[in-house]
Formats: structure tokens, sequence, C-alpha cells
């Protein structure tokens, strides 16, 4: 089978769903979900799992509320170090969404990368950062940092897009051009018009640059903001955005795909994008144009 990693991600319902409970106790039902949803991976002989968006907790940016700030952590910090023992345990390599506190009044959407014998690799900040009705972002995140990473684990190259992310095929093109082979998108994203996006603007990404990629969203409808309806279906594509495995829409699951990861170097010699592209070319791209 070739160079063949086992992927997974974590498709789940917000643990607590009642946003008026204390936030630790909240955050605390979520994690002890998703330990148990880690080690039901691990038993799948997952090697590198993705977790949702924000997956300690409710999606709470429905609201403009000062209250949420009390749910960002540093990273590394307590719920990473969880996840580092969950990762040494299972010698499995996990990408962690959390919502980051750098320090006073500065919070990011973030997601930790940790590798498969619990070693912290870093971790990767939201760039796009939406301001709409129901998605009041700006309110709570700054706009990433920290460029497009790419984390080597022990089992493959791993790159992270954040939900609205996944609109802007320019950082995916760079995630491609900085060697991600197993590109993430943990969202959170409702019934409407994303719904139409969401099975085409991924494979499309993994297409375009050649890699796997794995989208993972939530499933249900949160309380007390009843934003809509998160419709689950996440999925895991190939280099040729053919789909390896979905979940459905409703319910907690657990997407499993192997990924042969000799596709990659195989469908670029068939399709060969890098070799003609013309960056020089790209210069407006770049600057401030309407």
């Amino acid at each position: 089978m070739g160079r063949t990693v086992r992927v997974g991600l974590i498709q789940a319902s917000d643990a607590a769903n009642d946003g008026d409970l204390p936030i630790p106790e909240i955050q605390q039902r979520a994690l002890d979900k998703h330990v148990g949803m880690i080690e039901e991976a691990a038993k799948k002989g997952v090697q590198v799992v993705g977790l949702q968006e924000i997956f300690n907790g409710p999606y709470f940016c429905p609201s403009q509320d000062p209250r949420w700030y009390a749910a960002a952590e540093s990273i590394p910090g307590p719920t990473t170090e969880v996840m580092q023992a969950l990762a040494k345990k299972h010698s499995m390599a996990i990408v962690v969404p959390l919502y980051e506190r750098e320090m006073a009044g500065v919070y990011y959407n973030s997601a930790a990368v940790i590798d498969a014998d619990g070693k912290y690799l870093g971790k990767y900040r939201k760039q796009h950062i939406p301001q709409t009705s129901g998605f009041w972002e700006k309110y709570y995140f700054k706009p990433g940092n920290l460029g497009y990473p790419v984390f080597q684990t022990q089992y493959c190259k791993v790159g992270v897009y954040i939900c609205y992310d996944r609109h802007f095929p320019e950082g995916a093109r760079l995630l491609g051009l900085h060697g991600t082979e197993v590109l993430f998108n943990p969202s959170a994203t409702v019934a409407g018009l994303s719904q139409h996006l969401w099975k085409i603007e991924q494979p499309a990404h993994a297409v375009a640059n050649s890699y796997f990629v794995a989208a993972s969203n939530r499933v249900g409808v949160e309380k007390p903001w009843n934003l809509g309806k998160f419709y689950g279906t996440s999925y895991i594509v190939d280099p040729r955005g053919q789909f390896l495995a979905t979940a459905g829409e409703d319910n907690d699951e657990i997407v499993v795909a192997d990924c042969n990861l000799d596709l990659i170097e195989e469908v670029r010699r068939t399709w060969q994008f890098y070799r003609d592209r013309r960056p020089e070319t790209y210069d407006d791209m770049t600057k401030l144009l309407p």
C-alpha cells in the first residue's frame, strides 16, 4: 500500500448543550467526551486524528458576549497537556483546535499539533476571520500572525486551515508549497449557503495542490444560540479529490481513511501544477487591489 497513514476525524455534538452553564463545566464535559472518542479512534488504528474547531465547547460566536473570553487558554497549556499524554499513550498525532489566550485581551482561534510521542510541535492561528450575522468572530479573535506552518509528525507532514480559511485558495496553496501532505480543516458550519460549498471547495484544494484534505464539522443545534443545524458530513479526500470516507449529518462519528502518501507524487507527476505555476506573474495578488 506504499507509505500509508490511517487518518481520523472526530465529529461530535456539544457535550453540554447548555451555554449558560459555568464555562469550566462546559469545557470539562467536552474534554471528557473527546477523550473517549480519541480512545475509540485508537482502537480503530488511527495514527493522526483531527478534532473540530474549538473542540472543547460550543461555537459561541453567534453572540458577542465577553463572558466567553474566559474560555481561552494558553497554547501549550492545560488542554494540550492532556492531549500530549493521550498522544503518547496511543502513539497518535493529534490536531487540537482551541480558543487561545496569548495575553490579556489578545485571543486567537488556533490549533495545536502534537506528535505521536507526545511532543508539542507548534500551532496554527486562523488567518481569515469572518464578521457577519451569526459569526461574530472578530469580536473574539485576532487574525493569525504565524503564517502557514507545516508540522512534521512521525507519520506525515500536517498542515492546518480553520473553517472560514477554506474559502481562500491562497493559503491552501502556500500550505502545499510548504510541504503539507494531509491538510486538516476543523470547522463549525451550519446549514445554509456554506453547505453547497462544503463538498466543492476543499476537494478543489486537494486537487489544485495534490494533497489529502481532512475536513471536520460538528453536529446538532447548540443552545442557547440556535444558530442552525451543524450538518456534520466530515470527510477525507485524496489528491484527486475523491472521497475516501464521509460521516453522516446527525451523529457523533469517527471518520477513518487510509491515505497512501505515495499518491501525492503520482498525482503531481500527472498534473504538473507545481511545475507550471507562474509566481512571477502573480505580483498583483500582493497589492491592495479593489
